[in-house]
C-alpha cells in the first residue's frame, strides 16, 4: 500500500510486510465502508425510534455504547487504526539511515530551489507533546536529531495504508481538490504568497504551488523530522516549497505577509483557545482583501445527529480529544470574532473519486451541502471547506 508514496523517500517494503499494508488497508475499508453502513442500519432500525426529538451526537453515542455491534466496530477500527502505524514501522526503522542519506543529498541539491528553517529553541506545544495523535507512536513531533525523517517516512507510510486509496495517488487529493475548487470559485484571485498550517510533510501544501505557480507557497509545522521530510519530499517532486518550524498561534513572520493562509486537517487537533489564537493570526498575516480557508470536518450543526456521532467517533476513541469540541463550534462565528468578513463554505467533490468537471460545478454553487459523506473517509467522500476574508481595514 506505500505505493502510493512514489518518490525518492519511497520505502521498499519485504514481501510479508507489503502483504500486511495490503491487509490492513483492505481491513480498515471494510470497517469504514461495509461495517459501517451496517451499524447505521441498526441505529435506524432499532434505537433511533426510541430518541427523543432533538437527539444530539452524545445522545446517540450514549445510546449505541452497549450496542454489540457498535464495540464491534469500534474494536475493529481501533485494532486497525494501530495495525496502520505497526504495518510500516518496522520498514522505516529499517531503512531510518538511508532515509537520512538520502535528505541529505536532496538538501544539498535542492533541485527545486525549496528551503527549510528549523528553530531547535521551539517548544513544541502541550497538545502535541502530550499525546500519541491518531495512536501514531511517539506522534508527529518525535525527533531523532539532525537529519532524522523518520517521524515523517512513517506518518506519509501510515497514511497510505490508512486512507486505502482515497487520498488520490500521491496523497494529495484534499489540496488538488480545494486548489481547483478555489480557482473556479475565485478566478480573479491570483495570491503572490500562500501559507499552509500544520502542513506535516507538506502533502497538501504541494498543491498550492502548482495551482498557483506564481505564489511563494510556505508549509509550517511544529515537527522537524516532518519538516525535513517535507522539504525532500518537495525537492524529490520538483516542486518549489519553503517550510518553517514555528507554532501557528505566533507566527515569526511579518503581518500582511500573506494572501491565503490554508489548513488542511489542523484546527481540529487544538484546544478551543488556540483555534480563536490561528484565526486571529491568520488574519494579522493576510494582506487586504486576503483569504483565509481551512479544510476541517464539517460542523455538528450542519449533521444529523447520527452522522455527528459519527465523526466524533475519533474524539472518544482515536486519540483525538478535542475533535468534538471543536466541531461544535460554529465557524462563521469563529471567523468573524477574530475579525474576518464576507465568510464562505463549500462542500467540495474529491477530484479522484467524482473528477474534474464535479470540482467546478461545486465551485459554482453556493454553501455547503450537508450529507453522510462530507468530511468521512469513505467511498464517494466531499471534502468540507471554510474561510474568509480580511477586510481593508487595519
Amino acid at each position: 500500500m506505500t505505493r502510493y508514496v512514489t518518490h525518492d523517500l519511497k520505502l521498499a517494503p519485504r514481501p510479508d510486510e507489503a502483504a500486511a499494508q495490503d491487509f490492513v488497508a483492505a481491513l480498515r475499508n471494510h470497517v469504514l465502508n461495509p461495517l459501517a453502513a451496517a451499524l447505521k442500519a441498526r441505529f435506524e432500525a432499532e434505537v433511533a425510534p426510541s430518541l427523543p426529538a432533538g437527539a444530539t451526537g452524545r445522545d446517540v453515542h450514549a445510546a449505541l455504547k452497549g450496542d454489540r455491534l457498535f464495540r464491534f466496530y469500534s474494536a475493529a477500527r481501533v485494532k486497525a487504526q494501530d495495525m496502520v502505524w505497526a504495518s510500516v514501522r518496522t520498514t522505516v526503522a529499517r531503512e531510518r539511515d538511508a532515509l537520512s542519506a538520502r535528505f541529505r543529498a536532496l538538501a544539498l541539491a535542492r533541485p527545486a530551489g525549496g528551503t527549510l528553517t528549523l528553530d531547535p529553541a521551539l517548544e513544541i506545544p502541550r497538545n502535541v507533546a502530550a499525546l500519541d495523535v491518531h495512536r501514531m507512536p511517539g506522534n508527529y513531533h518525535l525527533d531523532g536529531g539532525a537529519d532524522d525523517l523518520a517521524a515523517g517516512a512513517l506518518y506519509e507510510n501510515g497514511l497510505s495504508v490508512f486512507s486505502f486509496g482515497l487520498m488520490g495517488e500521491t496523497l494529495d487529493d484534499i489540496g488538488q481538490s480545494i486548489a481547483l475548487w478555489l480557482r473556479h470559485r475565485l478566478p480573479d484571485f491570483a495570491p503572490r504568497a500562500i501559507l499552509d498550517l500544520g502542513c506535516s510533510v507538506g502533502h497538501q501544501t504541494l498543491p498550492w504551488k502548482r495551482a498557483y505557480r506564481q505564489a511563494r507557497v510556505t508549509g509550517l509545522d511544529v515537527a522537524p523530522a516532518c519538516l525535513r521530510y517535507a522539504h525532500a519530499r518537495a525537492e524529490a517532486l520538483g516542486v518549489e516549497a519553503h517550510f518553517l518550524q514555528a507554532d501557528a498561534t505566533r507566527v515569526p513572520l511579518p503581518d500582511a505577509s500573506f494572501d491565503l493562509v490554508f489548513s488542511s486537517m489542523f484546527l481540529h487537533e487544538l484546544p478551543r483557545a488556540d483555534i480563536r489564537a490561528v484565526f486571529r493570526e491568520a488574519r494579522r498575516l493576510l494582506r487586504p482583501g486576503g483569504l483565509m480557508l481551512h479544510y476541517e470536518l464539517p460542523p455538528n450543526a450542519a449533521l444529523s445527529a447520527y452522522d455527528g456521532f459519527y465523526l466524533d467517533w475519533d474524539s472518544h476513541y482515536n486519540s483525538e480529544p478535542f475533535y468534538q469540541g471543536y466541531r461544535d463550534l460554529v465557524p462563521a462565528d469563529e471567523v468573524a470574532a477574530a475579525g474576518l468578513v464576507d465568510f464562505l463554505e463549500a462542500s467540495v467533490p474529491s477530484l479522484g473519486w467524482y473528477g474534474e468537471e464535479a470540482v467546478i460545478a461545486a465551485a459554482r454553487a453556493e454553501g455547503a451541502e450537508a450529507s453522510d459523506r462530507l468530511g468521512r473517509l469513505a467511498d464517494g467522500v466531499t471534502w468540507y471547506c471554510y474561510g474568509a476574508f480580511r477586510g481593508p481595514n487595519p
